[in-house]
């Protein structure tokens, strides 16, 4: 295996830390820290495996991440983040399986931005699911069990958050 692959799967276990650090917690502000740190190992994971569309839309996850904290339900800013996903979607495609990393930015953009509590983690977990169909592609073992972890532990805490939505009405979830 070369060394370059070894690193791409290296950096996907990493994410896999950060991803379920990060689903597990019910603290949003805290989900969205350590989205950003596993996001930076996404990108160097797809760096590796040379897969420049999903590269480049993570390096604009991590951007998107910081600004929807403090812009969050900016409707200009979110579609400001939805043009230039398209834009580098464009410049760098190079085959039809790149929908799949530019649909998880679209709807990871869209719930950023707008969504919070359960309704944000149903939306990413269907951009896990098209990362999860990235990563199958560009065979990322890594990048498969993070981001079947990832959808694992969505469910979870969603349920979780429900329950608590459940047994106290008043609660912000």
């Amino acid at each position: 295996m070369p060394l370059s692959e070894i690193l791409g799967q290296l950096f996907g276990l990493v994410a896999l830390a950060f991803c379920i650090a990060g689903f597990a917690n019910k603290n949003d502000d805290r989900l969205m820290v350590l989205l950003i740190s596993a996001n930076v190992a996404f990108a160097l994971m797809f760096a590796f495996f040379e897969s420049w569309t999903a590269a480049a839309l993570t390096v604009l996850v991590i951007v998107r991440i910081s600004l929807a904290r403090k812009y969050q339900g900016s409707w200009p800013l979110m579609l400001a983040m939805l043009g230039v996903n398209l834009l580098v979607a464009w410049a760098t495609w190079r085959a039809a399986t790149d929908v799949f990393p530019l649909a998880a930015a679209i709807l990871g953009t869209i719930g950023m931005f707008m969504l919070r509590g359960i309704p944000l983690r149903i939306v990413l977990g269907l951009a896990a699911f098209c990362w999860m169909l990235n990563n199958i592609v560009i065979g990322s073992v890594g990048g498969i069990l993070a981001e079947a972890m990832v959808l694992v532990t969505n469910v979870i805490t969603i349920y979780r958050l429900y329950r608590i939505r459940k047994k106290y009405p008043g609660v912000e979830t």
